[in-house]
């Protein structure tokens, strides 16, 4: 029995270093299962994050697009231009950006990435070149703007003149009128009685009760600047209380003075020759005259050219 003993214990030794063994072993492979496992759950983690950095890469991209066509369509507006296919683009990019939002709660593929890389990558391309483009536009327009402002510079001064040579005009035109204005010399007054005999009076004072008609009689002055043309040759014989004498009948009529209707008395058409020419007025008021002083005004083209005064007694 005793030598059986060592025996058993040698066994049972043995079976437990087995034991040992197997257990190790056994934890050994669950170790590196559970290192392969969690190796490929990084993995995939991995994978993850670098689909959603991309994701959230292009969607930057395509904001910043966005954000560079709209201020070319701005800079083209600027310039009183529009452009249907930098919209159509704008419209386009902003589709892109709901899809890639979209794949935030979806697969990102690789399929998808290249697609919107490739697109992205053909839009910056267009972007340059419209760049470009606009540049020589704003180039062109500055180009414009400068001979505009020349030629602006140049009808402002062309106005300017022509606005000198017309107030120019004008005074010469004003000095020409005037200088053109005739001039009635000498007037004269007599009246006629009702047996037809004419009187001056060196005084100009006459007796009312004797007058009959009224004869103003005067020269034209010599005037070099005045046309040799018709002149019409107005006469005003006024009252002592300030109102003009007036009868269709006998050729009154009313001339404007001064932007006002007025009354005149007698009117004579005359050919001016510059030959110093005597005009006269015969005039019958057919009542008699009232007492007091009289004022005689001669007009001609509106200006009154002379004037005097009598007085009936």
């Amino acid at each position: 029995m005793s030598e059986n003993n060592p025996e058993r214990d040698n066994n049972r030794k043995l079976l437990v270093v087995g034991l040992i063994v197997v257990l190790l072993t056994i934890n050994g492979i669950l170790f590196y299962m559970q290192h392969q496992k969690t190796q490929k759950v990084e993995e995939q983690e991995e994978v993850i994050r670098v689909k959603n950095s991309e994701l959230e890469n292009q969607i930057k991209v395509y904001e910043a697009l966005k954000s560079d066509f709209e201020r070319q369509s701005e800079e083209l507006q600027a310039m009183g231009l529009s452009n249907d296919s930098l919209e159509a683009k704008i419209t386009q990019i902003n589709a892109d950006l709901i899809k890639l939002q979209g794949f935030r709660k979806t697969s990102f593929s690789l399929a998808d990435q290249r697609k919107f890389r490739d697109r992205a990558a053909n839009l910056e391309n267009q972007l340059k070149k419209k760049d470009q483009e606009i540049a020589k536009l704003k180039e062109d327009n500055e180009v414009l703007f400068g001979e505009n402002t020349t030629l602006k510079t140049t009808q402002n001064q062309l106005t300017d003149t022509i606005s000198t040579l017309k107030s120019n005009n004008q005074d010469l035109t004003q000095k020409v009128a005037l200088a053109s204005r005739l001039e009635a010399q000498n007037i004269q007054v007599n009246i006629i009685n009702n047996r037809g005999k004419e009187k001056d009076d060196k005084e100009d004072e006459f007796k009312a009760r004797q007058v009959d008609k009224i004869r103003v009689s005067f020269n034209l002055g010599k005037n070099e600047v005045a046309a040799k043309e018709t002149k019409e040759i107005l006469m005003r014989l006024i009252e002592p209380d300030g109102s003009a004498l007036y009868n269709l009948s006998t050729g009154s009529g009313t001339f404007m003075l001064n932007g006002e209707e007025t009354f005149y008395t007698a009117k004579r058409d005359i050919v001016f020759d510059n030959s110093q020419q005597s005009v006269s007025f015969v005039y019958s008021k057919g009542a008699e005259y009232k007492r007091g002083l009289h004022t005689v005004e001669i007009y001609a083209d509106g200006n009154q050219i002379g004037k005097t005064t009598f007085t009936l007694k």
